[in-house]
């Protein structure tokens, strides 16, 4: 009952996160799909399909190359359709290939090298990765960065950074050899280290020491309620509006910063996933359609900009789950194509077959996963 009532609850407020769950979705996938599209045009590959959605089409139209845009019902992903495809995953359709005059087999994607097919195939992924670059370099530029003095205002008792030696107004310089420039720095290095011994250059008084301190794990609440564990030090930052600073970058560093801000979420991602797989931290972080419908409401409460941030975070996630190596995902075209080079020829149809099946299960069994962790989550808001 209380599963049911918190689901209830949900679907209340689901205007509020429909606009904006779909503003944020529909911007990743149209990059995605229109990475493949740009380099399947330049690679001479005859288009049939750019969709936004799956299943039905409430409208669209046909370009004068003959691709029909379209959007349709189903506003969880897209997909780009290439001549000979048996479907949107570009399953080739080999009696349609068979039937093909050589005019048409000249624009058929399969019958493309194998250089040709990957670099339409990776394409998706490297436009979320420039999308997400581009909307955090614009924010650097032309919105800026508030950032605090990395200058430690107190210590909690009993805290790692009291049993480290931190004192108040300790200037942090670096951890583990990596430059501090604000207090976002540490917390984000902090906040990934849990039970791992960090070394701290700090300034007290004129003079540099060398402390050493291993985060603990915490559990807390953000400001919508979502848990979040990370890991912990015990300082707190400063509040005085002295240590305070908005910086902006010019175009190149805000460019550079872009690039920066898209390594450290890729990697963050990957280092969560490194923590389940190795069991040591709980898998019910990950979430799908509803978890992220719920944030982007969430967000969008706080402004567009922080919409617009959402969807360079949600556009790097994507880009590199569809470069995971799952028949289904690009990926999985990408592995297959790598045992085709290894091979000299093609794996077998059947084998492919076998494969996209294979594919197919483990992307449902993740989905399913993701949006029981979803319900789960609502129980407990």
């Amino acid at each position: 009952m209380e599963l049911l009532a918190s689901i209830t609850s949900f679907g209340g407020s689901m205007m509020s996160y429909l606009l904006p769950f779909l503003f944020v979705l529909t911007v990743v996938v149209f990059f995605h799909e229109l990475g493949h599209f740009i380099v399947a045009r330049w690679c001479k590959v005859s288009v049939q399909t750019f969709s936004i959605g799956f299943g039905g089409e409430i409208f669209g139209f046909n370009d004068k190359k003959g691709t029909r845009w379209r959007l349709s019902w189903i506003p969880l992903g897209g997909y780009v359709k290439f001549l000979g495809d048996e479907n949107a995953a570009s399953k080739p359709d080999r009696d349609s290939l068979e039937g093909m005059t050589e005019q048409e087999q000249a624009g058929s994607f399969h019958a493309k090298p194998l250089a040709a097919r990957a670099a339409v195939v990776v394409a998706g992924p490297i436009a979320n990765f420039l999308l997400a670059i581009a909307i955090f370099a614009f924010m650097f530029a032309f919105v800026g960065q508030r950032q605090t003095l990395p200058i430690v205002d107190a210590v909690t008792p009993g805290s790692a950074a009291e049993q480290a030696g931190f004192k108040a107004g300790d200037r942090i310089r670096s951890i583990d050899g990596k430059s501090i420039e604000s207090f976002t720095d540490i917390q984000r290095i902090v906040s990934i280290s849990a039970g791992q011994e960090l070394t701290i250059f700090v300034d007290r008084a004129g003079s540099q020491l060398a402390l050493k301190a291993t985060p603990y794990k915490q559990e807390t609440k953000d400001a919508f309620g979502n848990t979040i564990r990370r890991g912990l030090l015990g300082i707190r930052r400063s509040a005085s509006p002295d240590d305070w600073v908005l910086k902006t970058y010019d175009p190149l560093t805000a460019l550079w910063k872009g690039c920066e801000e898209t390594y450290f979420v890729i990697s963050r991602t990957l280092y969560y996933l490194y923590e389940v797989v190795s069991g040591r931290e709980n898998a019910d972080q990950l979430g799908g359609p509803i978890r992220i419908a719920q944030v982007s409401g969430q967000v969008a409460s706080m402004g567009f900009l922080a919409l617009l941030n959402l969807a360079a975070v949600l556009s790097v996630s994507i880009g590199l789950i569809n470069l995971f190596p799952i028949p289904m995902l690009d990926g999985g075209h990408l592995l297959f194509y790598a045992i085709e080079a290894i091979r000299g020829r093609p794996l077998s149809d059947r084998t492919q077959e076998i494969g996209f099946r294979i594919g197919l299960a483990l992307v449902l069994m993740l989905m399913v996963f993701a949006t029981w962790n979803d319900l789960i989550h609502l129980t407990s808001l």
